[in-house]
Order: structure tokens, then C-alpha cells, then sequence
């Protein structure tokens, strides 16, 4: 029989985006590791299914708009009543549309600007509260490789953007949380095999993986979702007092890019 890892027994820990995809594959190798989950996105089918994967003694779930004060506020409120504090914090929510910025309609601009940055900043103004009664506290900000690297995806210079003022902002917030021994670590992967894309105009998506292609014909490659989700979750095993400030997780294989 294997053996129960225990090592998050008693925590508590909230993750953003996590009624699929990397979000879920986090939530539940933390529940395996024993944590109790908190699942937050839109979706409260999606979040009803997950709970049923994970378990309801596992996993609770909350509907809210991660770019929306007033949701965040409240749903923040309703932790603090049913948990009275969390020991973990993942800004995973994330989303992009690719496209030149000629054609950008301002409304994609403040989507992706409001979930992927503001989103951010507001999980953490709500959760900080709750953190501060903490075991060891820690939030993870996701990031991705596209806000250093100039060989990523074309045509996603707004979520690209997001993601690298949602690191220097964890730079700053690292920095306020210290003296109430709160930690801020960035996680940044690489490409991951995921339904991130779903749904994305095909038209613009051919432009942006033609310019795409103009920058050399491979890739690193493509990561399983749950090997993010296991490196993710990591982050909430170190020796008490300690953690990660940034961590880039990379594919070591190379592929070629898709050509349309």
C-alpha cells in the first residue's frame, strides 16, 4: 500500500481558475497531500464537478468573478466565515486573446488586463487578512515564460504584459508581507498542454502563429498538466520559514511549431 503523504495536513489553501486545467491538477495534488482546497472561478458547473473528483471533505467551491471587487470581496467574506483563515494563496486565473495591437479592441485589453493583473492584486488585498492567521502562509503568484521570453507565442503582447507586472508586483508585495511572515513566490511555466486556447478567433490565432513562425521553427515543447500542477503545488512543501521566490519551469525537449 502506498504510503498517505500528509504534508499539508491542516492547511488551508485557496486557488484561483481551478475548475480545470492547471488550476484542478493543483487543487488536487494538494488535497492528496492532504490540504484542504478552496476552489474559485466562474464556472459553478465546472466547480461542482471538480468537487466531486476531489471530494466534498476535500474541496469546497466559490462562483466568483476573479476581475470583479465587489465578487472577490464577498467571496473572501464567506472564507473568513467557513474557515476563519487560509495557509495558501494560488493567483492562477489567467486568459489571453492573441492580437495585434493595430486591431485590439479595448475590451480585450481590459479583460486580460483585469483578470490576469488586477484579479491578482485583489485576491491578495482580500486574502491577506485571512493569511495573517495562517500556519507559514504563502501565495503563489502564477506567471508564464511569454514575460521574459522573446521566443513565445506571437500576437499576446497584452497577456505577456500582465504576466510581467503581475512578477514585479510580487516583487513589491514580497516586500510589504515579510514582517507578518507571509511569503510571495512567482511560478512561471512554459508551454503546457492545456484548452487555454480554446475558443480563440482562428483567424487571428493563423496571423499570430504565422509571426510565430518568423522567430524559428521550434519550441521547447509542451508540458503535461500535471507535471505543473505537482511543481506548483511543491511550493507549499518547504521547511517552515522558507520558500521559493521564483521558479521557471521548462520543457527539455524540442518540437516544432504548428504550422498554419
Amino acid at each position: 500500500m502506498a504510503k498517505l503523504n500528509t504534508a499539508l495536513n491542516g492547511k488551508v489553501i485557496a486557488i484561483t481558475g481551478a475548475s480545470q486545467g492547471v488550476g484542478l491538477a493543483t487543487a488536487k495534488a494538494l488535497a492528496m497531500m492532504g490540504a484542504k482546497v478552496i476552489l474559485l472561478a466562474r464556472n459553478q458547473q465546472a466547480l461542482d464537478e471538480a468537487v466531486e473528483i476531489i471530494g466534498k471533505d476535500k474541496a469546497t467551491a466559490f462562483s466568483v468573478d476573479i476581475a470583479n471587487d465587489e465578487s472577490l470581496a464577498n467571496t473572501f467574506q464567506a472564507i473568513d466565515q467557513q474557515f476563519g483563515k487560509l495557509d495558501g494563496l494560488i493567483n492562477n486565473a489567467g486568459l489571453a486573446r492573441p492580437n495585434r495591437i493595430e486591431d485590439l479592441p479595448a475590451s480585450e485589453l481590459m479583460m486580460q488586463v483585469n483578470t490576469n493583473f488586477t484579479g491578482t492584486v485583489l485576491c491578495c488585498k482580500y486574502a491577506i487578512p485571512l493569511l495573517r492567521k495562517g500556519d507559514d502562509p504563502l501565495i503563489v503568484n502564477v506567471s508564464s515564460a511569454s514575460a521574459r521570453s522573446t521566443d513565445e507565442m506571437s500576437h499576446l503582447s497584452i497577456y505577456s504584459s500582465s504576466k510581467a507586472a503581475v512578477e514585479r508586483f510580487s516583487i513589491e508585495l514580497r516586500s510589504e508581507l515579510r514582517e507578518d511572515g507571509i511569503g510571495v513566490s512567482v511560478f512561471s511555466p512554459g508551454a503546457i498542454t492545456t484548452e487555454f486556447g480554446a475558443g480563440w478567433d482562428m483567424e487571428k490565432l493563423t496571423l499570430a502563429i504565422r509571426a510565430w513562425q518568423k522567430k524559428g521553427p521550434h519550441i521547447d515543447g509542451w508540458m503535461a498538466v500535471e507535471t505543473v500542477a505537482e511543481s506548483l503545488a511543491h511550493c507549499f512543501t518547504y521547511p517552515k520559514g522558507t520558500y521559493v521566490d521564483f521558479i521557471e519551469i521548462r520543457p527539455n525537449t524540442l518540437t516544432d511549431k504548428p504550422v498554419f
